[in-house]
């Protein structure tokens, strides 16, 4: 029996056409005159997703969850989990839409994705050391309230949302072979793959996470979905115990291989790009970029690499 998959290239041309009023199509920058180049051969552009509504690509995912349903904004209001940047995506469409959002948190959160949340006029709430905990609240409260769940990664319509990002990419930068791509819970790379490969089955696509978070590298290898028994990552936005099966799916079928960094490999990172570009990524935002200073010698045979940086934050700025 052939089973369909999670989404179509079709689910993210629909997306695109249905955010486009409330996103923002975000640009590119070639890496170059810097002081500490980029340690690869190739020729290096940044997709500056950061630069999105809220400051991450999750923007795209939340709208699209939110327009592509058939009910209307919800009265009673959105729930979700996030480690920061879906929370913060989701309380700007529910300002959008006019309806309350609660988001549930774990204690490693950003304390400034925290106030943007708050500013959004979100009901933010501090649950559990790392994001699972958190989404079982989450999910407690939708239960209670009967307010919809936004989940970050295992929607359809979220991850045919963050798959828009690979249809700009591969239009503005139409010679790139390597793209690499953070990973918390699997949607954006996912999203983004499935679009990518639908277009240009050719271009590579490289997953990052953190070597203490490494849902999707543990999957690969097992060859099926796996439940990390610890995460001791402190990168709340990269931190997931386990992804959705629909997801994982997905990315396999895309993804070359998933490259570990640590945080500390993450907060350089984004120093460098403070450092040499005054762009303030957060550690996931950096996550590419950790990847391309690693000396992993999967970028060896790339000649033109697009490195997303997704997030937004103010930990790679020296005090």
């Amino acid at each position: 029996m052939t089973v369909q998959p999670m989404i179509t290239l079709g689910d993210i041309e629909a997306a695109r056409t249905r955010i486009a009023p409330y996103v923002r199509r975000t640009p590119v920058m070639e890496a170059k005159a810097e002081r500490e180049p980029v340690p690869v051969e190739a020729r290096v552009t940044f997709k500056l997703e950061l630069l999105q509504v809220t400051g991450s690509f999750k923007a795209r995912g939340a709208m699209n969850r939110l327009l592509g349903g058939t009910d209307g904004p919800p009265p009673q209001g959105i729930v979700t989990a996030s480690g920061g940047n879906h929370g913060l995506a989701v309380a700007r469409t529910a300002h959008v839409a006019g309806v309350p959002a609660v988001v549930f948190v774990p204690e490693t959160v950003s304390p400034e994705k925290v106030r943007k949340m708050r500013g959004w006029g979100a009901d933010v709430r501090v649950v559990g050391p790392e994001w699972s905990v958190s989404n079982e609240a989450a999910h407690a409260y939708a239960r209670e309230t009967g307010a919809p769940y936004f989940h970050p990664f295992a929607d359809p319509l979220v991850v045919a949302g963050q798959g828009t990002l690979g249809l700009e990419i591969v239009e503005q930068a139409p010679d790139v072979d390597t793209v690499v791509i953070a990973i918390g819970g699997g949607g954006l790379i996912a999203g983004l793959s499935t679009a990518i490969k639908a277009v240009r089955p050719d271009i590579r696509i490289v997953g990052v996470e953190p070597f203490g978070s490494p849902t999707i590298k543990a999957s690969l290898d097992a060859g099926e979905v796996q439940t990390l028994a610890e995460v001791t990552s402190k990168v709340a936005t990269m931190s997931c115990r386990r992804t959705d099966e629909r997801v994982f799916d997905l990315a396999r079928a895309g993804i070359e291989d998933v490259v570990l960094v640590s945080d500390e490999d993450m907060l350089a990172a984004s120093r460098w790009l403070w450092g040499e570009y005054s762009i303030a990524a957060d550690l996931s935002g950096a996550a590419s970029l950790a990847a391309l200073r690693s000396g992993n010698p999967i970028f060896a045979a790339s000649r033109h690499i697009c490195a997303l940086v997704c997030g937004s934050g103010p930990e790679g700025i020296a005090p």
